[in-house]
């Protein structure tokens, strides 16, 4: 706080009960509803209350207003988090990210001037635990004796290809289910048909309900025995989730930002094992865990002791690494020299 004023602009309302928001009204030094304001309105307030450097935390998603941004908010405007890549617009100046999301050779594909971050660009709450006891099986209709994959990724996420390597792995696994969630009715029906297309028999697929307790829907993940991640577009928020809970997480990294995620997180939490690059070798290594239980396991113990000591999940260490980001693209403006790739020593 002694280097940095911090302003939070809220474009919408919470929920009177969302747990969150008190969270974020202590956590800034100004927290201002601009809800009811254009696009110019709120630009020309940031630019009022001098604004050094603004953050787009939304990007080309709903209600992610990037009007506000076209209109200049501030001399150094910064695409993170919200929108995985890159915005296209010549009005922001940098995204962040880390050397696995975005290789140097893939700089110029971006609009923006990268800011490298020395681990993963994504932050994990660390205010966010599993429950200290242990669920059962049993309470999520899971059986007992059966190999249990999981992917809890958002429909939107679930392509044909996918679907296919998916059915692929179960049918050569054959003592396993498929633990995913439920989304909604739709999705549940056409994803049994999809399934059942490819030979795979309703009863291995069973869905995961919505669970209103973050700290049991953390815990649950310990129920699995490995996370499948989606391609061409990772699990995100949900690979950060089942790495936390200590559920190793397999994936398929491809060109993309939105196809790194998972790659990027393996890597800075030490299992760079779980990171393959071709659909063959996903598929065949999430059958060799299936088949040796010993190799799994030593996994599971190799995430469980780097959960404490790598960085993924220092949130003290992340803020760290982003106010010397912060810090560097403030000086290059201050000595009025236009934005550049930015990386930060561990």
């Amino acid at each position: 706080r002694n280097r940095f004023e911090k302003f939070a602009f809220s474009l919408q309302s919470a929920a009177k009960n969302d747990p969150l928001r008190p969270r974020l009204l202590n956590a800034f030094d100004h927290f201002i509803n601009v809800e009811n304001k254009s696009d110019l309105e709120i630009a020309q307030l940031a630019q009022n209350l001098e604004i050094d450097i603004a953050i787009n935390l939304g990007g080309h998603t709903q209600n992610g207003r990037m009007g506000i941004f076209a209109y200049r908010a501030a001399p150094i405007q910064v695409n993170y988090l919200g929108y995985p890549g890159t915005l296209g617009a010549s009005y922001i100046d940098y995204i962040i990210g880390d050397k696995v999301i975005i290789p140097e050779l893939s700089q110029q594909f971006y609009m923006e001037k990268v800011a490298y971050l020395p681990n993963s660009y994504m932050v994990d709450d660390s205010k966010r635990q599993p429950l200290t006891s242990l669920l059962k099986r049993k309470d999520f209709d899971l059986p007992e004796d059966r190999f249990i994959f999981c992917c809890f990724n958002n429909s939107y996420k679930i392509n044909p290809q996918v679907l296919k390597c998916w059915a692929n792995i179960l049918l050569k696994t054959p003592e396993s289910v498929f633990w995913i969630s439920e989304n909604n009715e739709l999705f549940r029906r056409n994803l049994l048909s999809e399934f059942s297309k490819l030979g795979i028999s309703s009863s291995r697929i069973i869905f995961a309900k919505y669970v209103s307790s973050m700290a049991e829907h953390l815990s649950r993940y310990r129920l699995a025995d490995l996370f499948l991640d989606t391609q061409p577009f990772n699990a995100h928020t949900t690979a950060i989730d089942a790495l936390k809970a200590g559920l190793p997480l397999l994936t398929l990294s491809g060109n993309t930002f939105a196809s790194r995620v998972g790659a990027s997180l393996l890597s800075a939490i030490g299992l760079p094992e779980l990171i393959t690059s071709r659909q063959e070798d996903y598929e065949e290594l999430a059958i060799e865990l299936y088949q040796n239980p010993k190799k799994l396991a030593a996994i599971k113990q190799k995430l469980a002791v780097n959960r404490l000591s790598a960085p993924l999940f220092n949130t003290a260490l992340f803020a760290i690494h982003l106010e010397a980001v912060y810090e560097k693209m403030y000086e290059r403006c201050q000595a009025n020299l236009l934005p550049d790739h930015i990386s930060i020593n561990p």
